[in-house]
């Protein structure tokens, strides 16, 4: 990455143990550049294979990811199905008029 950086307060996890430190993440001049950076490296990224290949099932992307070692975060996996399975979510996908993503309706 040759563009700017933010360095910014996180919590990882090594062997089991939260540590906070203070890391350096890619800083972006839009969203839609931040969004078509994290498309490029889930895309062409071999270790992120399995997620691609997920479908339209954002639960098991989100294993995918965490298998793969995208967060460090023991629990990022079920802290996004906890979003997913949301009132808030569900909430916004009535707005948009859509079924959520895996839903049988």
């Amino acid at each position: 990455w040759r563009g700017e950086r933010a360095v910014a307060r996180t919590l990882e996890y090594q062997d089991g143990v939260d540590v906070q430190r203070r890391e350096p993440f890619r800083a972006y001049d839009s969203v839609a550049q931040s969004f078509a950076d994290y498309v490029r490296l889930i895309r062409e990224s071999p270790r992120y294979a399995e997620a691609r290949g997920a479908g339209e099932d954002p639960a098991r992307y989100a294993a995918a990811l965490q298998a793969a070692g995208y967060a460090t975060d023991p629990a990022y996996a079920d802290k996004i199905r906890a979003i997913l399975a949301s009132e808030s979510m569900a909430e916004a996908w009535a707005a948009l008029g859509e079924p959520p993503p895996g839903s049988s309706t």
